[in-house]
């Protein structure tokens, strides 16, 4: 009886051990955040190859005619009907120094283009710089985390 006790208290201390470990590794840039034009919510989360994306997970006007917002300016025909809600537009950013996250790209529903993407982190705003070839051509939007 003891022994069983001692293996049920020791798994769970094992259990409540790597939760908390888990949690107190996640990188200050996994949030939920609003976009510039306040229209969009992003959850920016670390996916199994360790790095981040982000996916949007709400819209103001999440409708269209009655109808769930489509990727329909996306280049490829076939992911036209791809609903935008859960869209991932973040993809494959690692952090490359404090604060700042680079290698990634940012994917605009808008225009249907892919861009090259920094973010940069600053208190409770997110610096998100999409650019074509190098970084001083680009524009900036500024996120803020979405309490």
């Amino acid at each position: 009886m003891k022994k069983i006790l001692l293996n049920t208290a020791l798994l769970i201390a094992v259990l409540f051990g790597i939760q908390s470990i888990a949690f107190a590794q996640a990188d200050p840039v996994e949030r939920i955040w609003l976009n510039q034009e306040k229209t969009g919510k992003v959850q920016i989360y670390r996916a199994r190859d360790g790095k981040l994306y982000g996916k949007i997970m709400w819209l103001s006007e999440p409708n269209k005619n009655g109808a769930p917002k489509v990727d329909d300016k996306n280049p490829d025909p076939k992911k036209r009907a791809t609903p935008i809600m859960n869209l991932i537009i973040l993809k494959g950013f690692t952090k490359s120094e404090e604060n700042v996250y680079e290698g990634g790209t940012i994917y605009d529903p808008k225009n249907g283009k892919t861009y090259s993407c920094k973010m940069t982190l600053k208190g409770r705003e997110l610096d998100i710089r999409g650019f074509i070839g190098i970084s001083l051509i680009g524009r900036t939007s500024v996120w803020t985390l979405a309490d």
